[in-house]
């Protein structure tokens, strides 16, 4: 069964699926123009990982426009998107299967995964330690977790002149494409209040995940996380 939602859940949901519907259409622009057009490389490095094929199936949780279940699906996996915002998913639509769900809730049976990718969403779940065990849940035995994310590099100079660069991107592109200047800025506020890339290693671990990897990008501010269950 899984877990009912708390009102100051339902909550967060509610404020970052509107500000998701709202972003949407600009979605892809965005994680190119904060990533220097190498976001698809790391996507690719990641889903590499993964070990998929014809015959194996992948979540794409948070999926936004869908990259990572497009690109399994051209190598000859099955794919199915999950995102609590349904205007993110309307621009996946390659996709043959769809949900809109938290990752809180999975709306799967236990095992029913190789893989489960996790692009840009991990420091958007209101409840980290929940949505990981529900990962666990939904992967098969051997089955894998790869995300990718921002984090707080280690350097304290890097991190903050990462985390202004961060911000400044984020006022201009919100102010050119929708006419609010703290739309995007979301990314660096919320970066400042989550996990370390070891405290992270930390929370997979305790999910009940194993042989967790790393890649670093950019000094530490992009980083792929990897882990088997």
């Amino acid at each position: 069964m899984t877990p009912t939602q708390t009102p100051e859940e339902k909550a967060d949901s509610r404020r970052m699926r509107a500000m998701f519907e709202t972003i949407a259409p600009r979605y892809d622009f965005i994680t190119k123009a904060f990533s220097f057009g190498m976001d698809m490389g790391w996507k690719r490095r990641l889903l590499n990982e993964c070990g998929l094929g014809p015959g194996k199936r992948l979540l794409d949780l948070a999926c936004g426009t869908g990259d990572f279940a497009r690109m399994a699906q051209e190598g000859g996996a099955s794919a199915i998107g999950a995102d609590l915002t349904i205007g993110m998913m309307r621009h996946a639509t390659f996709l043959p299967r769809a949900v809109c769900a938290d990752a809180m809730r999975i709306p799967f049976a236990d095992r029913s995964f190789d893989a489960v990718t996790i692009g840009y969403g991990v420091r958007n779940f209101s409840d980290l330690p929940l949505a990981l065990k529900e990962v666990h849940r939904v992967l098969k035995p051997g089955g894998t977790l790869a995300t990718l994310d921002f984090f707080l590099p280690e350097n304290p100079v890097w991190r903050e002149l990462f985390l202004g660069y961060m911000h400044t991107q984020g006022a201009l592109w919100g102010a050119l494409l929708h006419g609010k200047p703290a739309i995007y800025t979301y990314i660096p506020r919320s970066l400042r209040a989550f996990l370390t890339s070891a405290q992270y290693t930390a929370a997979l671990q305790r999910a009940g995940l194993s042989k967790v990897q790393n890649v670093r990008y950019l000094l530490g501010g992009i980083q792929l996380h990897w882990a088997r269950k």
